[in-house]
């Protein structure tokens, strides 16, 4: 495992891990650890070694959102420009996630809040801890879901769900995410870094240049027409029909072998 402070990276058979580590800030984010969580992105972006991406958090909390305390309100100071922060950090990491052309489970350990909540739901499969809970707290501060957040709940969750978490700001558990079509599964807490292990090795062994094209053609139906949706499928079939791991795919079922995909 490498140790960046406030980042940790681990990379294994297909698998990187990346480990949001302020621990005693529920990983709560300031500038340093966007900037360091930046550059282990790269590695995901640039190495066709990883094949699948799991981001959790150490400690007791998966990510507490926005740490406050780098934020300076005092009476007489200027007004901070949050939507700089916005605009610099949180919006490029959930377009880098949602674009990233490999599968990327969120394991939530603990509390995910604010744009911690986000980060999380922009997983392409969350898998969160009983103790697991998600939290919109925006409203407590006077402020909007940012980070796809008022997307991604109206999408996973519905108007009316989304609504009421986002103007309520209450607990939501693990198992009422689950209930609501939010996240992929619940575990016990013990056995969640092994269940996300055991799923991760397996997408690691998929076609994962197919899997990439899947998370495009599902992004897309968000906002395409059905029409749109359509050319769209033909478009993308066509590219994965061209590669390797489509040519595997169908010789190891026609041979009646396992097949041995490369993600290309």
């Amino acid at each position: 495992m490498q140790n960046n402070a406030m980042i940790l990276t681990k990379q294994e058979n297909g698998v990187l891990t990346i480990t949001l580590n302020r621990p005693d800030k529920l990983n709560s984010f300031n500038d340093e650890m966007h900037q360091q969580l930046s550059e282990a992105l790269k590695i995901a972006e640039r190495e066709d070694t990883v094949r699948c991406l799991v981001i959790t958090g150490s400690g007791r909390g998966f990510c507490a959102g926005q740490d406050l305390n780098d934020r300076n309100v005092s009476i007489g100071t200027e007004t901070p420009d949050l939507g700089y922060s916005v605009e610099t950090f949180y919006n490029p990491l959930i377009r880098r996630l949602i674009a990233l052309p490999k599968p990327i489970i969120c394991s939530v350990n603990g509390v995910a809040a604010g744009a911690g909540a986000a980060i999380a739901l922009a997983g392409d499969i969350v898998i969160a801890a009983k103790n697991a809970n998600f939290i919109q707290s925006f409203c407590r501060l006077g402020l909007v879901p940012d980070s796809g957040g008022s997307w991604f709940l109206p999408q996973l969750a519905g108007h009316a769900r989304a609504m009421g978490m986002a103007l309520l700001g209450d607990k939501i558990s693990a198992e009422q995410a689950l209930q609501w079509g939010m996240i992929w599964q619940v575990t016990e807490s013990d056995a969640l870094a092994s269940t996300v292990n055991t799923l991760a090795q397996h997408l690691a062994t998929q076609p994962t240049y197919g899997l990439g094209l899947i998370k495009k053609a599902i992004y897309s139906a968000a906002t395409n027409t059905l029409d749109e949706q359509l050319d769209l499928e033909c478009d993308l079939q066509r590219l994965g029909g061209r590669s390797e791991d489509y040519r595997e795919g169908v010789d190891a079922f026609l041979n009646k072998r396992e097949p041995k995909f490369k993600g290309r």
